[in-house]
C-alpha cells in the first residue's frame, strides 16, 4: 500500500468513524431532546389538569356561595311573608272574636266558664273577673250563675279570669291568653 492509499484508508476511516460518532451524538441528542420534550409535555399537561382543577374549584366554591346566599334570602322573604300573612290571620281572627262576643253564643260561653270555675273551686272562695267590655253582660250573667263576678280593671279581650286565692290558682280562660297561645304556636309548615 501506497502512502497515498494508506491515506485514503485513512481519511475514509475516520470519516466513517466521525460520521458514525455524530450519527450516534445526533441520535443520543434527539433521544434527549425527546425526553426532555415527554417530560415538558407531561409537566405542562399536569400543570394544565391543575389549573383546570383548581379553576374548577374556585367556581364551585363561588356558585355554592353565591347559592348560598341566595337560599339565605330567599328564607329571609318567605319568614317576612309568613310573619305578614301570621299578623294578617290573626287580625282576621280578632275581627272574628269581636263578630263572636256580639253573638248569643258568646254568652253562653262566658257563662259555661263561669260556672266551669266555680264547680273547680268547689267551697274555696273565687273571684271570677270578666272583660270591661262585658260590663253590660254582668246582671245577666251573675243572675244565670247565681254568683258575685267582678269587672276586671285589665282588659283581656274576652271570656273569664278566675283567682282562687287560697290554692293560688289562676284560672285563665281569656281570649287574649288563648289567642297569644295560639300565635307562638303556629306554624304554616310541620317541620
Amino acid at each position: 500500500m501506497t502512502t497515498e492509499e494508506k491515506l485514503t484508508h485513512f481519511l475514509e476511516a475516520s470519516i466513517e468513524r466521525a460520521t458514525r460518532q455524530s450519527t450516534q451524538i445526533i441520535d443520543d441528542y434527539k433521544k434527549a431532546l425527546d425526553k426532555l420534550f415527554e417530560e415538558h409535555k407531561t409537566d405542562s399537561q399536569r400543570k394544565a389538569d391543575l389549573q383546570l382543577r383548581l379553576g374548577r374549584d374556585i367556581l364551585e366554591r363561588d356558585m355554592n356561595k353565591e347559592l348560598s346566599r341566595e337560599q339565605i334570602q330567599i328564607k329571609r322573604d318567605m319568614a317576612k311573608k309568613q310573619d305578614s300573612l301570621k299578623e294578617q290571620l290573626f287580625q282576621e281572627v280578632q275581627e272574628l272574636l269581636e263578630k263572636y262576643m256580639a253573638s248569643p253564643d258568646y254568652k253562653k260561653l262566658l257563662l259555661k266558664q263561669i260556672k266551669a270555675a266555680s264547680s273547680f273551686a268547689g267551697t274555696d272562695a273565687i273571684i271570677i273577673y270578666i272583660n270591661p267590655s262585658d260590663a253590660d253582660k254582668l246582671p245577666e250573667l251573675e243572675q244565670s250563675a247565681k254568683i258575685p263576678l267582678t269587672i276586671s280593671q285589665a282588659s283581656f279581650i274576652g271570656g273569664i279570669r278566675a283567682v282562687i286565692e287560697s290554692k293560688n290558682i289562676l284560672i285563665d280562660n281569656s281570649f287574649e291568653t288563648q289567642l297569644k297561645e295560639a300565635k307562638e304556636s303556629f306554624t304554616f309548615f310541620n317541620k
